[in-house]
């Protein structure tokens, strides 16, 4: 990529008051992200430089540095600056050697632009548009609005509430754009002739547009505008337009580029109907100004023919400019754009309609906002689709469905401690909870330090070649292992949980608790139950459904497992009542829903509560992601996910949480808060803990110190907040070799809790 220069003339991100302090100084370098600062005079003028260097240096050669004292006292006064009007080659001559912002100050030494290299970056008003940003996606209002202020800030709201990032219209000086009045326009072609005649019907004037944009700000929704003659761009600059369109019409008007070059905001330039030398003529011009810009792919038909749009040039486009490309459309549908996202474009530009048959050409290749909607929905989920190209890594929900349908290395016959395994030892069968048959060879040849009944899976674990060591644990409050009827004893074995949690499937339901525990026999721990997540034919507990069929089986099956627990009640050491754990529904297989819509579901909830029987139990909701993995894929979770109405549920109906780290903090990386919130919040209705780490907003289940999850706050803030709530590790998988990633998760935990 060629070096060239963009010169940014808004300067006030890069100044600081000649008065203001080393930490004044050091404060905007921070917030700038530049390395540098300017220091100017109430008159404008450049008094010195202060980089990030300089502030070192200074630093250094003071015995006892004091923040406070004046920053010019470590600037620079012998600066490297240039002239207006210096060619780009001179000002591209000077980077280098940590020089990357150049002062560009008149002849009175007054800042008037930071030369800067290009980027590939551009802001426009709040976004910033480049490679690692979501793409810009415009709403074309245009004409659109039929000359009406009212239908123009309605088309604005439609916008908003479609998820459009920045909405644009157009402006015309009908006297400084045409040739001849819409009154004299009688020797025009047909053509022209009715352009005009629609131009000067439906043409808002610059006081009408003011109040539009003045609409645009009140719904903090950024505007951008398409000048049409040198007087429009005029009035934009003068309301402080924050980027500028260039339609293709005016992609070889050089005199209307370079003045709106010289503002210094960003340009989006469209090069429908030019062939590619008038785009190469108009890069120069912009490029010769310092303008930043970015490219769109435009066929200017309306509507233009599927075959003609050519989104494979936008590659050809990004060279021609080495600037940010883009796609305007003027097809029928949306699923153009949604293409050209996944093809590189970091700007959308589409029209916008609230009728297709209104007059104007434009509306027939609008969108109506429904439809608008859709298009930013699937361009946001296209831009998650595309993901990264870092090395693969096995997602969570895929990791669950190994489990399901993959194949493990299995024991063909009993082996006992001090085996070699060989490879008649060895078979390969479903499912996938062992050893992946790749590491065949790896397993050879292994001296075995347990036993394997045959049929039993190889682990990870038999490769070490040693037993993971049991520590005797110690916290300051109970803490427990997950375990199923099948398994409970051998973990007792091996270890002395203070209780144990029994996790349910629906098949559990049906056994018979004699198969387990002898009679009168009563274990020294206490016990918790988690309800089944998913029972025989897909069916999954939700009290919130408002189908009563599913509603009426959800308090029929969270019922049966309270009996459960009270008829096992008689097996444990139970001081206080035993907890049962829940995930009360809510969910839906297409979207999430706001706060609005939650309350009457968690009405719903409490309903459903109250035909049941909960004497002798502790029944609590645990909280949840936003994104469960159930039956094999996603599904979205509402309920007991956001700390407010989770509260909310509590206070007004008396109930307590478990409070399921993992989950909580996989919904505070969805809504983009801090996970302290969740925790201060909910921590003083927790009645139970599920300690586990997690990554992103769907990696749950992931091994204590192998996620995001920040222990010792969360540690120190449980503590204060639910000090006698029990824990368990919570970890997936966690039960596999003899509860081999519990015990992980509890050596790593032991120095927080």
């Amino acid at each position: 990529m060629e070096n060239h220069v963009i010169l940014d003339r808004q300067t006030a991100p890069y100044t600081v008051d000649v008065q203001a302090t080393v930490l004044d100084a050091l404060r905007r370098i921070t917030e700038n992200q530049s390395r540098v600062v300017f220091l100017v005079d109430e008159h404008g003028t450049v008094r010195g430089t202060l980089s990030d260097g300089d502030l070192r240096r200074w630093l250094v050669a003071q015995p006892t540095p004091d923040l406070g004292a004046p920053a010019v006292d470590a600037a620079n006064p012998d600066f490297v600056a240039v002239a207006p009007g210096a060619p780009v080659e001179e000002i591209t001559a000077l980077f280098g050697r940590g020089v990357d912002r150049i002062p560009v100050v008149d002849e009175r030494g007054r800042l008037t632009a930071i030369a800067t290299p290009n980027t590939r970056t551009l802001t426009i008003g709040r976004r910033t548009v480049g490679e690692d940003h979501p793409a810009l996606i415009i709403g074309e209002i245009g004409n659109n609005h039929q000359g009406e202020v009212e239908l123009a800030k309605q088309l604005v709201d439609e916008c908003a509430a479609a998820g459009v990032d920045t909405v644009k219209f157009q402006l015309r000086d009908m006297e400084a754009l045409y040739r001849t009045s819409s009154a004299g326009d009688a020797g025009e072609d047909l053509g022209p002739q009715y352009t005009m005649n629609l131009l000067s019907k439906y043409s808002l004037s610059v006081e009408d547009m003011y109040r539009v944009f003045d609409h645009c700000a009140e719904r903090d929704m950024d505007v951008i505008c398409t000048p049409w003659d040198i007087p429009s761009a005029g009035a934009l600059h003068r309301y402080g337009m924050p980027g500028y369109k260039i339609a293709s019409a005016d992609l070889t008007n050089h005199d209307l580029l370079s003045h709106v070059a010289g503002f210094g905001a960003a340009m989006i330039v469209s090069t429908g109907m030019s062939s590619e030398q008038e785009i190469t003529a108009a890069v120069d011009v912009l490029r010769g100004q310092g303008a930043p810009f970015a490219l769109l792919q435009t066929q200017s038909t309306y509507p233009a023919p599927y075959k003609d749009l050519n989104l494979r040039y936008m590659g050809r486009l990004a060279e021609l400019g080495d600037c940010l490309v883009g796609y305007s459309g003027h097809e029928r549908g949306w699923h153009v754009p949604v293409a050209a996202v996944a093809r590189g474009a970091n700007i959308i530009e589409k029209h916008v309609t609230l009728d297709k048959t209104l007059e104007g050409t434009d509306h027939k290749v609008s969108l109506l906002p429904e439809e608008l909607t859709t298009m930013v929905r699937e361009i946001r989920e296209v831009e998650e689709a595309l993901g990264t190209d870092r090395p693969r890594e096995v997602s969570t929900g895929e990791l669950m469905n190994r489990v399901n349908l993959a194949k493990s290395l299995v024991a063909a016959r009993d082996l006992h401690i001090g085996d070699v395994v060989t490879a008649t030892d060895v078979e390969v069968k479903s499912p996938g909870r062992g050893l992946q048959p790749h590491r065949r060879e790896a397993l050879l040849g292994v001296t075995l330090h347990r036993d394997v009944p045959a049929g039993d899976f190889f682990y990870p674990g038999d490769l070490a070649g040693r037993p993971q060591s049991r520590s005797d644990y110690s916290f300051h409050r109970p803490w427990g292992l997950p375990v199923r009827f099948h398994d409970f004893r051998a973990l007792l074995e091996v270890s002395e949980p203070d209780f144990l949690e029994f996790h349910q499937s629906g098949k559990d339901m049906d056994l018979e608790l004699g198969q387990f525990f002898e009679a009168g026999e009563k274990l020294p721990q206490f016990f918790t139950v988690h309800a089944p997540d998913l029972y025989p034919g897909d069916f999954l507990i939700d009290l919130a459904s408002p189908d009563d069929a599913i509603w009426e089986r959800s308090i029929h099956e969270v019922q049966r497992v309270i009996d459960m627990t009270r008829d096992m009640r008689e097996h444990f050491t139970c001081e206080e009542d035993p907890i049962v754990v829940v995930t009360m529904g809510g969910f839906l297989p297409d979207r999430h829903l706001c706060a609005e819509e939650r309350y009457p579901l968690y009405e719903r909830v409490q309903r459903g509560l109250e035909r049941i029987d909960e004497a002798g139990v502790r029944l609590t909701p645990q909280t949840v992601p936003p994104f469960p993995w159930l039956m094999g894929g996603q599904q979205f979770h509402n309920l007991f996910m956001e700390p407010e109405d989770t509260v909310w549920f509590c206070e007004t109906y008396g109930r307590r949480l478990t409070f399921d780290v993992s989950h909580s903090k996989l919904a505070a990386n969805f809504y983009q808060r801090p996970f302290s919130e969740y925790i201060d919040l909910m921590g003083p209705h927790t009645e139970h803990l599920h300690i586990v780490d997690s990554v992103g907003v769907d990696g749950e289940g992931v091994q204590v110190g192998e996620g995001e999850v920040d222990f010792k706050d969360l540690a120190e803030r449980m503590d204060r907040l639910a000090p006698d709530a029990p824990f368990i590790p919570e970890i997936w998988m966690g039960h596999v070799n003899n509860g081999e990633g519990f015990f992980t998760a509890l050596d790593r935990l032991e120095q927080w809790f």
